[in-house]
């Protein structure tokens, strides 16, 4: 990729797939942003571009690229694919282009406490990274799964539906409420009518919420 390849993705301004960073992050940052691109359909991270779109590149950019292997080597489970490119801005300054394509192991996490390997998982929502909920990580489990999801049509099906007719949206809490469940009981049956087809859920940078599946 050239310097002029790189001018036209800055152009695109940040997104879902695209995020900036003036100079690489804590480890632990940069592992969430990698996370989130695999977790959210792939996306590119570029180091050396500021917020504005500036293209000021990064001193000692071999440095750099082996801070980020280790970064990425330790703080995300499982493991996962993803590739860096060095390009020239000036004499002494690069921008690292960094490739994350969607991952087919998802969910990935970010590892805070390297002694037990826990940390939460992130995804993608417009140009932020934003932890992942249950029913997120939930879904991401499930999407490569052959198995199709089963349900009983009862009473808290019927009302869910009747109030998604009326009002259009639930969340999690919505719905636990309305239908006096647990907040993961909740959860849990909006993921399998989800998974069956019968739902989409939808974020946002405020939250996620479910809608009626309409097939177009």
């Amino acid at each position: 990729m050239t310097l002029d390849d790189i001018k036209r993705l800055v152009a695109r301004g940040e997104g879902r797939h695209l995020e900036f960073k003036r100079r690489v992050p804590e480890p632990e940052r940069l592992a969430k942003e990698v996370v989130a691109f695999a977790n959210s359909g792939g996306g590119h991270l570029l180091l050396g571009v500021d917020d504005d779109g500036t293209i000021v590149g990064v001193k000692d950019s071999e440095e750099e690229e082996f801070a980020l292997r280790e970064a990425l080597d330790m703080h995300i489970r499982p493991g996962l694919s993803w590739t860096s490119e060095r390009i020239r801005v000036t004499a002494k300054r690069d921008v690292i282009l960094v490739t994350v394509p969607d991952s087919k192991r998802k969910p990935h996490f970010i590892v805070i406490n390297l002694e037990d390997g826990s940390g939460p998982s992130y995804v993608r929502v417009e140009d932020m990274s934003i932890e992942a909920s249950p029913e997120s990580i939930a879904l991401m489990q499930l999407e490569y799964t052959a198995e199709g999801a089963r349900f009983e049509f009862g009473d808290k099906e019927l009302l869910l539906m009747r109030y998604l007719e009326q009002y259009g949206r639930v969340t999690v809490d919505g719905f636990a409420q309305i239908a006096d469940l647990d907040r993961s009981d909740a959860g849990a049956l909006l993921v399998t009518l989800t998974r069956a087809g019968v739902l989409d859920q939808h974020r946002e940078a405020r939250g996620e919420y479910y809608m009626i599946h309409y097939a177009v």
